[in-house]
């Protein structure tokens, strides 16, 4: 209602607020909002002057925008291989992948749990390379006590609807560099230093953020520290219920990470069939992403030497369960009783 009154509905002194919060939650000195992840990743990457004829080290698994903001800074993404466990970079394999155009690292926290920043900057400094982080899926995650998304020159968090916590949509830039945060100001805002004005120093876009976002996600704030205890509980629920089934393995994180469960996922033998098992008992789950190197957009852009057999079993194999703030005892009670009767009672199909 405050911003409703004050008629002024882009980036005004709520977005501010909303940006406070953030650098105080993370401990970033630069809190950027911007429209959306994408666009988030898209201003660090060119700040950090990434661009034509340039390559960043991206793992295979991770959801598309992480790949597609390299592209639209003009830049190549090179799909990396990954652990099996994890999913995060498999530093062993890294090293034959980087040479002259190589410019820097996208580490990602995937599903809420942190990549291992401290190979991935010791790789970074190794090879003169810059490290950028996806933090899109996790907000309140902490490596080694530090919040995610402050270990490299610069980090991106997404808003969007399925997100920890959202504002329908939106991202913001996290950085501890000056001259970083002050080229991403200007990125999002046609390039230029100060609103109003039409002298542009750089050719920027417009990737706005609105005073009703900043709203939505003033509220959010103060209920994350209630949404991050409920997804814990949700996730110790699962685990606990699933401990003595033998084809459900939980995705395993860093035990220097603090996690933020944002999905609850496993690997699943039968995993197709749980799905369609649920489905049909009315639950929603989520297969992993799609690994980059399959994707039919980058048809030919994989290196065909380079070994993706861990991110094609987690895409084949990988399933998240309904893991909503919003989720109550009863309904989780339902869906673990589903899957319990799936593996000691549903008979395999012919096609399994």
């Amino acid at each position: 209602m405050r911003v409703m009154r004050s008629t002024y509905l882009t980036e005004g002194q709520v977005t501010k607020e909303f940006e406070i919060g953030l650098t105080t939650l993370t401990g970033a000195k630069h809190a950027i909002a911007v429209c959306n992840g994408t666009a988030a990743l898209y201003c660090i990457l060119k700040a950090l002057g990434i661009g034509p004829e340039d390559e960043v080290l991206v793992p295979d698994m991770t959801f598309i925008a992480s790949s597609n903001a390299v592209v639209m800074a003009g830049a190549k993404p090179v799909f990396a291989p990954v652990l099996t466990d994890t999913l995060d970079f498999d530093m062993g394999q890294l090293s034959s992948l980087v040479n002259t155009c190589t410019k820097a690292i996208m580490a990602v926290h995937l599903y809420g749990h942190s990549a291992d920043m401290d190979a991935i900057s010791q790789f970074a400094v190794q090879f003169g390379l810059k490290v950028i982080e996806d933090a899109a899926q996790a907000i309140g995650v902490k490596f080694k006590g530090q919040h995610v998304g402050c270990y490299g020159e610069a980090g991106a968090i997404s808003f969007y609807g399925n997100k920890t916590i959202t504002c329908g949509e939106g991202g913001v830039i996290l950085t501890n560099n000056d001259q970083v945060a002050d080229v991403c100001r200007q990125l999002k805002n046609h390039g230029r230093t100060q609103r109003g004005t039409f002298i542009h120093e750089h050719i920027g876009f417009n990737f706005s953020w609105t005073e009703m976002q900043a709203a939505v996600g003033i509220a959010q704030l103060r209920k994350l520290p209630a949404i991050i205890q409920r997804k814990q509980e949700i996730y110790d629920k699962y685990t606990e219920a699933f401990a003595d089934i033998s084809q459900l393995k939980t995705l395993p994180f860093d035990p220097r990470c603090n996690p933020v469960h944002w999905f609850t996922s496993f690997y699943a033998e039968r995993r197709a069939e749980l799905a369609d098992y649920l489905t049909s008992n009315g639950i929603q789950t989520r297969i992993f992403f799609c690994p980059l190197h399959l994707q039919p957009c980058y048809a030919g852009w994989a290196d065909e030497k380079v070994d993706y057999s861990a991110s094609v079993e987690a895409y084949a194999n990988g399933i998240s369960l309904p893991s909503s703030f919003i989720l109550t005892d009863n309904e989780l009670k339902f869906i673990i009783g589903k899957i319990r009767d799936f593996y000691f009672n549903a008979e395999p199909s012919d096609n399994a």
